[in-house]
């Protein structure tokens, strides 16, 4: 029931105001029956305060199912236990010797008063808990002793100020749902509200207010995984302050300076570690842990479903004269397709796929923004290095070169600053990545820079090893050829004799 001065307000819209139903459902945010029953009805009635007798009441069954009903409205409609169900797990969980009747009763009487209690208490809160934020952020790592520029998703929860991340290459529909995805799984569970700003990745169009047009992979996801979403305003990057503050907290405490990247999953793991490490801290205002308010928000997330949903996008790309194909602006050679055949290309987060309209799966390659990175300016940190030789060891950059090679600089302290100017020479011809294998024989840790040099550049020399191939019939492998019938050819008068 509605409080008095609310009913009494809805009664002036309609008798002094001449509003229509409709109006003042609109103005009040109230249901057009509601609207209906108490602009039109009777002033209510003050009801007695009765308690309520029964099983259900007294023997605390009705606890038991009010804790169901709580727990069923984070799932989807078809998951949710009936009242039939409900019935039959009290009387074989916990003893209930009443009638299913009763219980019918309860549910349809407690379903609606519970619905609205958890309205009206989120409605307090600046904050609820189960509410999530995201947003990318931009991090470096370092990567085959390159640079290379991620994107890192982060989902954050400004109820007890836990967060997520997981690393992606881009900032694409496929990397943001399949991110999206990676973290709720992290998180165990699906935010009820996920406040986001106007994407590229999941926004179309921005309209005036909370009007917004969604891609379709995005209201699939949407769909797939239950959550509403909260619109952010054009501009109003504070609406989501939360998140914005933990881009900038992840950047300064977990990539500065750059990580070493292995791969994506490596590198996923080692972030969801990080985070999972620092909710041991107090929460900045409420003076508790982050984990244990973490642990209270948790019970607020709607349930994973079942299966999850495969990100991927559907794109087709025709054949050019050259034998090649265009994916993400770079150009593939296609050596099973025919001139001017149009192929369909399954885009996922990391990968492609090339099908004929078959279904024939004919080519498949990373996507190319996988490979990209930047180089370390190696020439003038070892420039640096040489006029501080002792500080070797200590420079951040350090780590970055591959392990041989490091041992290489320092396995004799006093040649620190020749080996640095050595290797300086080395890198205007040869990679580190040549270096490091050249030293895998332990005898050449000895060896001086130029020399170093020198057995590279005969490396380099010499032939490559022979490539095996698998087209030549097994009959003819190791086949001999008899030389006889060929000398019965040439001098027929020899035949029979021996050679």
């Amino acid at each position: 029931m509605l409080a008095m001065p609310e009913v009494n307000y809805i009664k002036h819209l309609r008798e002094v105001e001449g509003m229509s139903i409709s109006e003042i459902a609109k103005k009040t945010g109230r249901n057009w029956r509601t609207a209906k029953k108490y602009a039109d009805g009777e002033v209510p009635v003050e009801s007695l305060p009765f308690r309520r007798r029964g099983m259900m009441y007294e023997e605390g069954y009705g606890e038991i199912v009010d804790c169901w009903l709580e727990e069923d409205m984070k799932l989807k409609k078809k998951e949710r236990r009936t009242n039939k169900k409900m019935f039959e797990q009290l009387r074989e969980e916990h003893g209930f010797k009443g009638s299913y009747r009763t219980v019918s009763e309860y549910i349809q009487h407690r379903k609606p008063q519970i619905k609205e209690e958890s309205t009206r208490r989120y409605e307090r809160l600046e904050h609820p808990p189960g509410e999530a934020q995201v947003d990318f952020g931009n991090m470096t790592v370092v990567k085959d002793g390159a640079y290379k520029d991620i994107k890192s998703l982060i989902l954050s929860f400004p109820y007890s100020n836990a967060a997520f991340s997981y690393p992606l290459p881009a900032e694409n529909t496929e990397c943001f749902l399949e991110g999206l995805k990676q973290l709720f799984h992290q998180a165990g569970g699906v935010p009820t509200y996920l406040r986001i700003d106007n994407l590229s990745a999941a926004v179309v169009t921005v309209g005036k207010g909370e009007k917004r047009t969604y891609t379709d992979s995005f209201l699939r996801f949407q769909s797939h995984y239950g959550f509403e979403v909260q619109p952010c305003n054009p501009g109003s990057g504070h609406e989501k302050g939360n998140v914005e503050k933990k881009v900038g907290y992840t950047r300064n405490n977990f990539f500065v300076t750059a990580p070493i990247m292995e791969d994506f999953s490596q590198l996923a793991q080692w972030l969801e570690e990080k985070m999972v490490n620092d909710r041991e801290r107090l929460h900045y205002e409420k003076g508790v842990l982050i984990e244990e308010l973490w642990a209270e928000e948790q019970k607020h997330l709607k349930a994973l479903p079942i299966s999850d949903l495969p990100i991927f996008s559907i794109d087709s790309a025709t054949v050019n004269k050259y034998g090649e194909i265009l994916v993400d602006g770079e150009k593939f050679v296609i050596h099973k397709a025919r001139i001017k055949q149009t192929l369909v290309i399954k885009k996922e987060w990391d990968k492609f796929t090339c099908y004929t309209n078959d279904g024939e799966i004919i080519y498949q390659d990373l996507r190319p923004y996988m490979l990209t990175t930047r180089p370390i300016p190696w020439n003038d940190i070892l420039v640096d290095w040489e006029k501080k030789p002792r500080a070797v060891k200590y420079s951040r950059f350090f780590k970055y070169l591959p392990e041989r090679v490091q041992t290489y600089l320092t396995i004799k302290p006093d040649e620190i600053k020749k080996r640095v100017a050595g290797l300086k020479k080395l890198l205007e011809v040869h990679t580190l990545q040549d270096i490091d294998k050249c030293l895998e024989i332990e005898q050449y840790m000895e060896k001086e820079p130029h020399e170093l040099g020198s057995l590279l550049e005969a490396k380099k020399a010499t032939y490559p090893e022979k490539m095996t191939e698998a087209h030549t019939p097994s009959v003819l492998l190791d086949y001999e050829t008899d030389l006889s019938m060929y000398d019965q050819r040439l001098c027929p008068t020899l035949e029979g004799r021996d050679f």
